[in-house]
């Protein structure tokens, strides 16, 4: 019991690292590459956060744990939106761009009901898992050529500063310093949160926690700790464009991505219990994000402790059911 205590220390040390690694990293190769921050929080960070649960989801369905699996990715989701989007708005609120709305929130919210109705008959089998994977890459292909021919007065400005932005350097020393940084930062999150899972789930197990309940909670808050601590980073450090696109594209890519890829290299068949309870949960809080977003365009301290109470009644609810 007490080396998974230390494991979970170890993790959270590793991934706080990590979050502030990552985001110096991708907010420098936007500069460089003249693109916008948010539209490398949908893609670069929003992949290198995502990497655990890919780890995690495809590791578990090799190894015949469904319910670990795809409670991975819809829990991932339910508290990536509820949870951290709640703890980022409390530490600062978060101002929402245009394209947040038009564009990749409605992403979200199709991948997410789409994902609903391919789990319906209980399988994600591989075409519906590669049809998963080709709509991801479609979405960043459009996203980034999208981003390359809309960049806003304010964005140009910033993209001025390419020296300061990349650790007072210019020209190759700069692209390195950051594709170094964004390497050490996802070593440091995916190290961090295979630690950190590894000692939540020794954990958990010793109380007699089914591998469902054990994705939809602990596991899937372990491997959406690399978002938390990056959204929070990313907040603090006034990158709000990066810590909502993270969280955003993290979800884009668990359920287009990570199914999409699980399906492929080992088709999951989805509990029944998630399918008519948990997925309704993740539908739900996407929904509800639109008309937190829309509004002011911010999200504020209130709306965060909003999301922040629904997580906490989703989970109560939860452990009381297992």
């Amino acid at each position: 019991m007490l080396a998974d205590w230390l494991l979970i220390v170890l993790g959270l040390t590793l991934l706080v690292g990590g979050g502030e690694a990552l985001v110096r990293g991708a907010a420098g190769i936007a500069l460089i590459a003249r693109i916008t921050p948010a539209v490398v929080g949908l893609t670069i960070v929003a992949a290198g956060t995502s990497m655990p649960e890919l780890v995690v989801s495809t590791q578990s369905a090799i190894e015949g744990n469904p319910g670990l699996a795809i409670g991975n990715i819809v829990g991932s989701n339910l508290f990536n939106i509820a949870a951290i989007l709640g703890l980022t708005a409390l530490v600062r609120p978060l101002r929402i761009q245009g394209n947040t709305v038009r564009l990749e929130w409605p992403v979200m919210a199709l991948a997410a009901f789409v994902f609903h109705l391919l789990a319906r008959d209980g399988l994600i089998d591989r075409l519906e898992g590669g049809f998963l994977l080709a709509a991801l890459v479609a979405f960043v292909a459009y996203s980034v050529r999208l981003a390359r021919r809309s960049v806003t007065a304010a964005e140009a400005a910033d993209l001025g500063e390419v020296a300061t932005a990349s650790f007072g350097r210019a020209g190759r020393a700069a692209v390195g310093l950051n594709i170094a940084a964004i390497l050490v930062g996802v070593g440091l999150l995916a190290a961090g949160s295979t630690a950190l899972v590894e000692g939540a789930v020794g954990v958990a197990s010793s109380f007699g926690v089914s591998d469902t309940v054990i994705g939809l909670t602990i596991v899937a808050a372990g491997t959406s700790a690399p978002e938390l601590v990056t959204s929070i980073v990313a907040a603090w450090r006034g990158r709000d464009d990066i810590a909502v696109a993270n969280v955003i594209g993290s979800n884009i890519f668990n359920v287009l991505g990570i199914a999409g890829a699980t399906a492929l290299i080992y088709p999951p068949p989805v509990p029944a219990e998630i399918i008519q309870r948990d997925d309704w949960w993740m539908l739900g809080a996407s929904a509800l994000l639109f008309p937190l977003m829309k509004s002011g365009m911010r999200v504020n301290r209130l709306e965060g402790a909003a999301l922040l109470t629904g997580f906490v009644v989703y989970t109560t609810l939860l452990l009381g059911d297992a």
